[in-house]
């Protein structure tokens, strides 16, 4: 039989006599159980969660009572029965609903607790079988977030114990709940659900074989509202967990520029977590110095010594305990953010002199974890997986009559760690693993190049004994050319070329090492 819609809402206040509370997170369940009791409404509610309620001395009444059927198979089947769902649902505005309902003895529940077993913490834990993760799949859960939701209004759902404070005020203050935050909280019903099913898609994906998902799902949660976008006048705002990677914990509120920052730093500082002392000054999402060192300080140094205009106001990362010497040298310019692991006795004292400066540290690396890159485009997104090609000493080949001694092997691992996070065409000269010029973003390899070699002269770099990392291939041997102008004795690059072998041929020429990754790394 079709559904006969009603004609318009009824938009008035509501009155709770009858709700149902059955939640995994039980955070303030007690507190709300008994201001609901309070109040004079019935509660109603399931296995472990009428338990806390009942040991509170709160009276509650147990489902099976109310559909006169016991929980079976393990708890998988409690709620899933016309006794509940017809009490939710039942519009009681509308007088065909409300006979219905007494002919067939069901008694409205205008309040539906609820939130959701915790399928997302239970994947992410070491060794999880499918099993075990599909069995923290909720489902009696989530049908009742979406009945009550869809009945918002003549029921009311609350999905996360944040909401029981301001729910409760209401209930107090005017003995019933309004239209309007019962709206409110089927929105939030609803988003809480579509995040809990793109979970659990998310998890299917990881595990099956076949790679990318046909269907992609994201849903994700606003985590703040940002002043503005890029521009003033665009609005913004960060959704996701970016508290589980960083935490902010002195200075100003992030920026939509900030977070951008942030995670072109966290992700180049991916590549140094284990490695010796680093460090990385970003502007505008480039690296414009990158150094590994014997200390922090030391590194911190050779790094600014790449470009010594473009770290004001740019953002510090360091892969170490940030120490009093280093946070000394970095307070010698303004710089808009540091980010450290952690920090040394009195250096957060000392670096919070500076009230529009933010501190982060770091909680964990983006490279812990395989998250899928998403980029808007018209009418839809291109997605792919993360870049975390790497390279050894073992699986990158000489492909010159040279081969690079031990010096330039280690300055070509290091470069090519950088040029990963540099703009494509991307040029970077290292020696000695400092940055010694960095080109990025140009239409032009060849001018990237030269731009590259007019920093480190300008800065008085010596380029004599560098080594040059390049993301693509070399289409023609001039850009090679150019390098050894410069003053570079070794080449790493992907290789693939149709012009491989002159560009090879200029490099012997020059008594050039060159290697090949057979790997590039565009950053569009």
């Amino acid at each position: 039989m079709a559904l006969k819609p009603l004609s318009s809402l009824p938009e008035t206040d509501l009155k709770i006599k009858r709700a149902l509370l059955s939640v995994s997170d039980k955070t303030g369940i007690t507190e709300l159980a008994k201001t609901l009791h309070d109040s004079g409404v019935e509660i109603i509610s399931t296995g472990g969660t009428a338990k806390v309620i009942s040991d509170a001395g709160i009276p509650v009444k147990d489902v099976s009572e109310i559909t006169g059927f016991q929980e079976c198979l393990d708890g998988r089947v409690k709620t899933l029965h016309p006794m509940v769902h017809g009490g939710i649902l039942a519009r009681t505005s509308h007088q065909p609903d409300v006979d219905e309902l007494s002919a067939l003895g069901i008694d409205p529940i205008e309040l539906v607790v609820v939130n959701l077993y915790p399928f997302k913490n239970t994947v992410t834990r070491k060794n999880i079988t499918p099993a075990v993760a599909t069995e923290n799949i909720d489902i009696g859960g989530p049908t009742m977030v979406r009945a009550a939701a869809k009945n918002f209004a003549h029921a009311a759902i609350l999905t996360n114990p944040g909401q029981y404070g301001e729910f409760s005020d209401e209930l107090k203050r005017n003995g019933s709940v309004s239209f309007t935050m019962r709206r409110k909280l089927a929105r939030k019903g609803f988003e809480h659900t579509a995040d809990y099913d793109a979970a659990i898609s998310t998890y299917f994906s990881s595990i099956d074989e076949e790679g990318l998902p046909e269907q992609l799902s994201v849903a994700l949660t606003r985590a703040a509202s940002l002043r503005y976008g890029e521009n003033p006048h665009q609005n913004a705002a960060v959704y996701g967990t970016q508290t589980e990677y960083i935490d902010c914990f002195h200075g100003k509120e992030l920026s939509y520029n900030n977070y951008l920052d942030i995670d072109s730093a966290l992700q180049l500082m991916s590549e140094f977590q284990d490695d010796d002392p680093a460090t990385a000054i970003f502007k505008h999402t480039v690296p414009c110095g990158v150094a590994v060192a014997d200390t922090l300080e030391e590194s911190y140094r050779k790094a600014f010594e790449t470009d010594k205009v473009s770290p004001f106001g740019g953002i510090v990362a360091v892969n170490r305990s940030l120490d009093m010497e280093t946070a000394k040298a970095i307070d010698e310019i303004f710089t808009e953010i540091i980010l450290a692991p952690s920090f040394d006795d009195g250096v957060i004292e000392f670096l919070s002199e500076k009230k529009n400066r933010r501190l982060i540290k770091i909680l964990q690396y983006p490279a812990s974890r395989k998250i899928l890159n998403i980029k808007s485009i018209f009418g839809g997104a291109l997605v792919q997986d993360p870049d975390h090609g790497k390279l050894n000493s073992g699986n990158i080949k000489v492909v010159t009559d040279r081969k690079p001694d031990e010096r330039e092997l280690a300055d070509l691992l290091f470069a090519w760690k950088i040029v990963k996070h540099v703009k494509s065409n991307a040029i970077v000269y290292v020696k000695n693993r400092q940055t010694c010029g960095i080109g990025t973003g140009q239409t032009s390899r060849v001018q990237s190049s030269q731009i590259a070699v007019n920093k480190a002269l300008e800065e008085g770099l010596d380029l004599k004994g560098s080594v040059i990392a390049s993301d693509a291939f070399f289409p023609f041997s001039d850009g090679v050319e150019a390098a050894s102008k410069a003053g570079a004795t070794a080449v790493i690059q992907p290789g693939g070329s149709v012009r491989d072998n002159e560009v090879i041929a200029e490099a012997n020429n020059n008594d050039m090492a060159m290697v090949f990754t057979g790997m590039r790394h565009f950053r569009h």
